[in-house]
């Protein structure tokens, strides 16, 4: 896999979250849940060049956590908060499959 595929499934990742967090949440926590998943990129572009490290590993594990949390909440972010619905089942279910598909992308890539 190149670093091309892995941008555009990073992208692709990003926006599967971001469209699970405008159907979402009421008016104010969207505005803020899509505020901060926003800034999550520029986030972590920031903190691996203050601290010198390369970008490759996060951008692995950034585009494992969007899709892990698209495919363990089939879509709908809000599960995770919902303590009727599950929720904790949903976040053991997400962290399972961001751990997978970051071993799994790191194998294919590095």
């Amino acid at each position: 896999m190149t670093l091309t595929a892995l941008l555009v499934l990073a992208g692709a990742g990003w926006l599967l979250a971001a469209a699970g967090l405008g159907r979402g949440p009421a008016e104010t926590a969207r505005t803020a849940a899509l505020t901060a998943h926003a800034l999550t990129p520029f986030g972590a572009l920031l903190v691996n060049a203050i601290l010198g490290y390369g970008l490759l590993y996060t951008l692995i594990a950034l585009t494992a956590e969007w899709w892990a949390l698209s495919l363990a909440t089939l879509g709908r972010p809000r599960r995770l908060t919902d303590p009727a619905s599950g929720g904790l089942t949903w976040l053991v279910a997400w962290l399972a499959g961001t751990a997978a598909l970051t071993y799994g992308l790191a194998a294919l890539i590095v």
